[in-house]
């Protein structure tokens, strides 16, 4: 694999690695060269064989991630596996900001995720399938030789109810709400109550999103934020119209339709906090997700007789599968359907 060559009184290791020549004065001791040939056989046949470990940045990692979604996957797919990556960026962030290589990653920081998830009120199905995308990344990595081993194997998935009707509010408890709701919650509950958004695009939505012209809200990709499924546009009704209109007039100078007391984007807690102490109070305590406003825009639509197709485009649902679960609300409607047939042959 290598010589040993002696240039005057210096001796000198001669040998090729990845199909480049090395040559290495060592000095006046043969015994040394000797060595140092061995050491250098060494290593090459560790590397050749895999025993040599292996590791990599996490920014080359996702930055290589990126680049194999953007051509191996349809746009709206990459654009789901962004804001996922997305996600666990913000996680890594605040939880292990010192994690910089893949060889620091093990199962317990993937547990951590999870529950940053869940606190976050994402869906245990959600959780999932960002769970799903981040183990492909890993997988991807020991594939490009980033690593020898995938730290997110063994995870367990969390526990889906199979198609459990989701919780939402009666026009009663809608009232019971809006009317205890202050200022601030007031305008967002409405406009949650009008177009079925998810907690994230909320917190997310700027004046920019807002065309009053259209009265569309264009649900749209950030710089620093991306919807959880394609980009969509939702009409504005004549009460959230007034709403915004109000909310726009109220507000000086933040670029947020509805920020914190900053300026800034709401603290992500906040909201759900202020929602469940208003249930509780309100006597419905047992819905503690204001995920419930979104359900109950979907539910009082459906009983209105408006179809799951049209639904599935208002609430941006990927599938039709997931627009599923408010099916059972259409059973009493179908009845009516067929009631209005009177064939008497």
């Amino acid at each position: 694999m290598g010589v040993i060559r002696k240039r005057g009184d210096i001796y000198e290791v001669d040998y090729y690695h990845n199909g480049r020549r090395i040559r290495k004065a060592t000095g006046t001791s043969k015994k040394i060269a000797e060595l140092y040939l061995k050491d250098v056989e060494v290593k090459i046949a560790r590397h050749q064989f895999g025993f040599e470990k292996q590791d990599a940045i996490l920014t080359k990692l996702i930055e290589d991630f990126h680049s194999y979604c953007k051509t191996n996957v349809a746009p709206s797919t990459n654009k789901r596996y962004n804001s996922i990556i997305d996600n666990f960026k913000r996680f890594l962030k605040e939880q292990y900001p010192h994690l910089n290589k893949i060889s620091q990653f093990h199962p317990k920081i993937f547990e951590d995720f999870k529950a940053f998830r869940k606190d976050e009120e994402a869906e245990n199905r959600t959780v999932n399938a960002e769970m799903i995308v981040i183990r492909m990344m890993f997988r991807l990595a020991i594939t490009w030789g980033y690593c020898k081993e995938n730290p997110s194997d063994g995870v367990s998935k969390l526990r889906v109810p199979l198609k459990n009707a989701p919780e939402f509010l009666t026009k009663e408890q809608c009232k019971a709400l809006l009317d205890a709701a202050d200022d601030f919650l007031r305008p967002i509950f409405i406009t949650f109550l009008n177009a079925g958004l998810r907690k994230g695009e909320l917190e997310n939505l700027e004046w920019s999103d807002i065309d009053f012209d259209r009265r569309k809200i264009k649900i749209i990709v950030k710089d620093d934020w991306s919807p959880k499924t394609d980009e969509r546009e939702i009409p504005i009704n004549n009460a959230l119209y007034e709403v915004l209109k109000n909310q726009k007039i109220k507000l000086n100078g933040s670029k947020y339709v509805f920020p914190g007391e900053d300026g800034e984007i709401i603290y992500k807690n906040r909201l759900r906090k202020r929602f469940m102490t208003l249930t509780k109070k309100l006597g419905f305590g047992h819905i503690t997700k204001i995920h419930a406003l979104r359900h109950t825009f979907a539910s009082h639509l459906v009983m209105k007789g408006v179809d799951l197709t049209t639904i599935k485009k208002l609430m941006g649902h990927s599938d039709i599968d997931t627009t599923m679960i408010y099916s059972h609300l259409t059973d009493s409607h179908v009845d009516a359907a067929v009631d209005k047939l009177n064939f008497n042959l």
